[in-house]
C-alpha cells in the first residue's frame, strides 16, 4: 500500500450537545447558500434590481434548490428505503442531495418567481447560475466530511481511504467536483461580467448547462454507482442518463442565443425562393 494514500477518518458531526448536533454537511451547506446570495444580490443590484426583490428571489430558489435536491436524491437513488422510511427525507442535514433534482428546483422555482413579478425568466436564470457552481463546490465538501459520494478503487497516489467505508484507497470524486466547481464559479462569474450584456437571455444558461452537466457526465466514470439499475449500469448510470437532458437543453439554449434556428429557417426561405 502507498505511503501516499490519504488516510480519511473526519468525524461527520462538527459537536453534540445532548440529542442535537451540528453536521460539517450542514455548515458547508448553509455557507453555499449565504455565499451564493452575497454574490447574486452583487450582481442583481448592480443590474438596477431593488435589495427586497433579491431577498424574496433567493428564498424561492433555496426552498426550491433544498427541496429539488431532497426529493431528487429520494426518487432517484433510494425511493424504497425512504418510501419505508418517510421521517428520513425530512434530514437534509445529514446528506444525501441530487444535484439534477436541484437544477430542476431551481427552473421551477424561478418560473415561478418570474411569472410573478414578470421578469424575464431566461434573464433571472443566467444570474442565478453564476453562483450555482459555488454553492455545489460547498455541498461536495459536505459529502467529503461524510464519507459519501467516493469514487471507485484506485491505486493513483492521492487515492483517499475513508475509513468509515474500509480499507481499500479510492477516488475522492467528492474532492475531484468540489475543486471543478469552485474553478466553474471563477471562471463564469468573470465571463458573465465580461460577455452577458452582449448575449441573448439564455445564452449563458446554455454553456452553463453543457459545462456542468457534461462534466458530471464524465466524473460518473470515477464514481460508486449509488443505485442498482436493473443491470445496464455497465452502459450509463442513473447520474449520467439524469444530465443528458440538461445537456441537450444547453445546446438549445447556446443555438437560440446565438441565433442558428434563425440562420436555418432564412436559408430554408431563400431556397424556397430560389425553388
Amino acid at each position: 500500500m502507498s505511503l501516499l494514500y490519504i488516510i480519511w477518518d473526519v468525524n461527520p458531526v462538527m459537536f453534540s450537545i445532548g440529542d442535537f448536533s451540528i453536521r460539517w454537511y450542514g455548515l458547508f451547506l448553509a455557507l453555499g447558500f449565504l455565499f451564493s446570495y452575497f454574490i447574486l444580490g452583487h450582481i442583481m443590484r448592480k443590474e438596477g434590481f431593488k435589495q427586497e426583490r433579491v431577498d424574496i428571489l433567493s428564498i424561492y430558489v433555496i426552498v426550491g434548490t433544498v427541496i429539488g435536491l431532497r426529493l431528487g436524491h429520494v426518487l432517484f437513488y433510494n425511493p424504497s428505503y425512504y418510501f419505508s422510511n418517510p421521517v428520513e427525507i425530512l434530514k437534509v442535514w445529514e446528506g444525501g442531495l441530487a444535484s439534477h433534482g436541484g437544477a430542476a428546483g431551481i427552473l421551477l422555482a424561478v418560473w415561478l418567481f418570474s411569472r410573478k413579478y414578470k421578469i424575464s425568466y431566461l434573464g433571472l436564470l443566467d444570474k442565478i447560475v453564476v453562483v450555482v457552481p459555488l454553492a455545489g463546490g460547498m455541498v461536495r465538501l459536505g459529502n467529503l466530511m461524510n464519507s459519501e459520494i467516493v469514487g471507485i478503487p484506485t491505486d493513483v497516489p492521492w487515492a483517499f481511504i475513508f475509513k468509515r467505508l474500509g480499507d481499500v484507497p479510492l477516488h475522492p470524486t467528492q474532492l475531484y467536483e468540489a475543486i471543478f466547481y469552485f474553478i466553474m464559479f471563477g471562471v463564469f462569474f468573470f465571463i458573465y461580467n465580461k460577455f452577458h450584456s452582449k448575449w441573448k437571455d439564455g445564452t449563458f444558461l446554455g454553456w452553463f448547462l453543457v459545462v456542468l452537466f457534461g462534466f458530471r457526465f464524465i466524473i460518473e466514470y470515477t464514481k460508486m454507482d449509488q443505485v442498482e439499475f436493473d443491470g445496464w449500469t455497465s452502459v450509463i448510470r442513473m447520474g449520467q442518463l439524469l444530465s443528458i437532458p440538461f445537456i441537450l437543453l444547453g445546446f438549445f439554449f447556446i443555438a437560440r442565443g446565438y441565433g442558428w434556428f434563425n440562420k436555418r429557417v432564412n436559408k430554408n426561405e431563400e431556397l424556397k425562393i430560389k425553388n
